[in-house]
């Protein structure tokens, strides 16, 4: 980590400023090449204070007039000096002055590679870095809440505290075998119980917040099912607020699944429209259905669109058999505009709640929108305490594990090496997911998925 990057840590579009960020030993140096204040040069100017100057292509010549800041190590985002240029947002501008830059020694950043240097220069831990994208990608304000809580420490706190436990337990018993004629307390077996019973706890319950977390980040993968010409594309549209499926009265003009995210209430729906389910003997229509039923399989939660202007029909029971295999469901009875051909109290009955409403002008969305939050309320954890992406929660599940086992082997009254590897094998899972014991290429591997300049 030698070498000084930049990178443009904007959008590449038309706007009113564009920042361009660079980190590494030459920084100081190569800000002076390209940022030109009146009076002193950056490098001799104070710490952490934004001064006004021109931007300096790489001819030498002023192409912005903006502003520019330097962060001393080890007080930056990156523990490195670390400095940020302020122009005007225009690509062209940002570009010239990146080129300038490369010009003045530095190279093009890689995807992440200033939060994963902040990661191995120890100013933030692998969860929170990860946070970092969370934060940067969070689509509701509950997600951007809860990513903001991470790069905090909230979640952080909580894994070092069940980590430094177990360390300590393994760490005095090896010192007790290894140094025998020492005065060094042996550890005893009520002491190595409730260390393990407090771990096993707070990892069941930190593993718990996984499925509320992947919602919160990625949505509710969430399918709308109903017979063809029931509405579903309509309720599409109205969820999303604008008119994303073709809607016609001719029934099955949907032949394939449609998807989109959209809010209701504080939750981020997954939404996909499907084909209308029923026997058909057009070909590209079959394909549709066959997809839809797949889209079901996949989903968390399913909507039955039932069409309240003509009697239920056996496709209609085609779809209801094929919603109940959904873990959640809402029936939903759309077309509340027109003259209504079923039995309300039967099919409330039925299916032990209906929501009336009609796609086509949005009235009873909101109704919709109160009954799917209160499929998943929102559960009493501080912001930034729930795991978010399938690594961690692949890591927190192995720890569980091999704390589970041994406390097994505990209660077996296994030996004492025996209890430790299973104590070290859960050491080892939380260190993957804090990163304190990680290999190098995994850690390249998530920092890839981040965007350049970040």
């Amino acid at each position: 980590m030698s070498d000084t990057i930049a990178a443009i840590a904007t959008a590449r579009a038309p706007s009113a400023i564009g920042i361009l960020r660079l980190t590494g030993e030459d920084t100081a140096a190569i800000l002076d090449k390209v940022f030109r204040p009146k009076g002193r040069p950056m490098s001799q100017r104070e710490n952490r204070v934004m001064v006004l100057g021109d931007v300096l292509d790489r001819s030498g010549c002023a192409i912005d007039n903006g502003l520019a800041v330097l962060f001393r190590a080890p007080n930056s985002y990156t523990g490195e000096d670390c400095a940020e240029i302020h122009c005007h947002g225009s690509p062209v501008v940002l570009q010239e002055v990146l080129l300038s830059l490369f010009a003045a020694g530095a190279r093009q950043a890689k995807g992440g590679e200033f939060t994963q240097r902040a990661f191995l220069n120890g100013q933030l831990d692998l969860i929170q870095a990860e946070s970092v994208a969370d934060l940067i990608d969070a689509e509701t304000a509950e997600a951007a809440r809860n990513a903001a809580g991470q790069l905090g420490g909230a979640l952080s706190r909580g894994v070092e505290q069940v980590y430094d436990d177990l360390m300590d337990i393994t760490s005095r018993f090896y010192a007790v075998v290894d140094y025998p004629d020492e005065d060094i307390e042996d550890l005893q077996r009520e002491t190595m119980v409730d260390t393990l019973e407090r771990a096993q706890q707070k990892l069941s319950a930190l593993l718990a917040t996984f499925d509320r977390g992947r919602i919160l980040k990625q949505g509710l993968p969430t399918v709308i099912l109903g017979k063809p010409n029931a509405g579903k594309s309509s309720l599409l549209n109205a969820l999303l607020g604008y008119d994303r499926a073709i809607v016609t009265d001719v029934a099955g003009t949907t032949r394939d699944t449609v998807e989109e995210k959209a809010r209701l209430g504080k939750l981020l729906l997954q939404l996909c429209d499907t084909a209308g389910i029923r026997d058909t003997e057009d070909t590209v229509e079959r394909i549709g259905v066959q997809r839809s039923r797949e889209a079901a399989n996949r989903a968390d939660l399913a909507l039955l669109v039932l069409d309240s202007s003509a009697p239920l029909s056996g496709e209609d029971e085609d779809v209801i058999a094929l919603w109940q295999t959904v873990p959640k469901r809402l029936a939903v009875l759309n077309k509340s505009d027109l003259p209504c051909a079923v039995d309300k109290t039967a099919l409330k009955e039925r299916f032990g709640s209906l929501i009336e409403l009609c796609a086509k002008t949005g009235e009873g969305i909101d109704a919709l929108s109160d009954a799917v939050n209160a499929l998943y309320p929102t559960q009493d954890i501080p912001a930034g305490e729930l795991l978010t992406n399938a690594r961690q929660a692949d890591a927190v599940q192995r720890a569980l594990t091999a704390v589970t086992a041994a406390k097994d082997a505990l209660a077996l009254g296994m030996t004492g090496d025996a209890v430790l590897t299973d104590a070290e094998g859960a050491l080892e899972a939380l260190g993957e997911l804090n990163g304190k014991r990680i290999r190098e290429d995994l850690v390249a591997t998530i920092f890839s998925r981040f965007c350049v300049g970040k």
